[in-house]
């Protein structure tokens, strides 16, 4: 009894922690879901990926979608389908990548990228007070949405199938430097299109390679509902310029945790 009931709150820690950076960041929350799921629950590698993509399922993001649409930040349909799209055969493939690497290598990694996606998204240009096509609130032409939502959303799932990560520190920038969305606007559309279930293909693969538990994921769904909407509350207090340089002292302060 005594062992369920730590890793019942367990669960709600990093269900929490996790939430609450997905609605600051606009992430999927893998990138603290993933090793407090280790420290906390002695998940290996493999495990938390899995189980961090299972929570990804549900719609825990709603609540800060709502806040973001209540407080006049734009989602822009279009791109949400896009990204979408080329997302779910994305994460399918990563997943299967990631069940043939030994769990060791696959920390690895997960910490070397995150360090340069760290790096990257610290020296990234501020985004323009207005998104490309017009004022603010108003869609790019689909034209110029179309090669970077695709391919962000490819990207995003590949590296989401592999390291068990959201997806969105890999779209998030591509957004904002692609498309010149604001940060607050390219946290929105990524919280948007992880509202499908987009990361099923690749739970199904780790479903069949690891031991799921499935009975930590409710704890850590319903810790990530609560810190999402807690998360989304505090981004738009939150100059995006100061969101964008947080974002990259979290991944890189993760990654060298994970590496050491």
């Amino acid at each position: 009894m005594g062992t369920s009931w730590v890793m019942g709150l367990g669960s709600l820690v990093a269900g929490l922690s996790g939430g609450v950076l997905s609605g600051l960041f606009g992430i999927g929350g893998g990138i603290v879901l993933i090793p407090m799921l280790g420290l906390l629950l002695g998940l290996n590698q493999h495990q938390a990926q899995g189980v961090t993509l299972a929570a990804m399922i549900l719609p825990n993001g709603l609540p800060a979608v709502l806040l973001f649409r209540r407080m006049g930040i734009p989602i822009h349909g279009a791109l949400v389908a896009l990204l979408t799209v080329s997302f779910m055969p994305a994460v399918w493939a990563g997943a299967h990548f990631a069940a043939r690497i030994p769990d060791g290598p696959l920390r690895t990694v997960f910490g070397v990228v995150l360090i340069l996606l760290a790096i990257y998204t610290w020296f990234l240009k501020p985004a323009p007070p207005r998104p490309v096509g017009g004022p603010a609130g108003v869609a790019p032409p689909f034209r110029r949405l179309l090669l970077p939502g695709l391919g962000a959303g490819f990207l995003g799932g590949l590296a989401s199938g592999l390291l068990g990560i959201g997806g969105g520190v890999v779209i998030i920038p591509i957004l904002v430097w692609g498309l010149d969305l604001s940060q607050h606007e390219a946290q929105a559309a990524c919280l948007a299109f992880m509202l499908a279930p987009i990361g099923l293909p690749g739970v199904l693969v780790y479903a069949r390679h690891q031991h799921l538990p499935w009975l930590l994921l409710a704890g850590v769904a319903v810790g990530f509902i609560t810190g999402a909407y807690l998360g989304a509350r505090i981004a738009t207090r939150v100059r995006g310029d100061r969101l964008r340089r947080g974002f990259a002292i979290l991944m890189g302060c993760v990654a060298l945790m994970m590496l050491l």
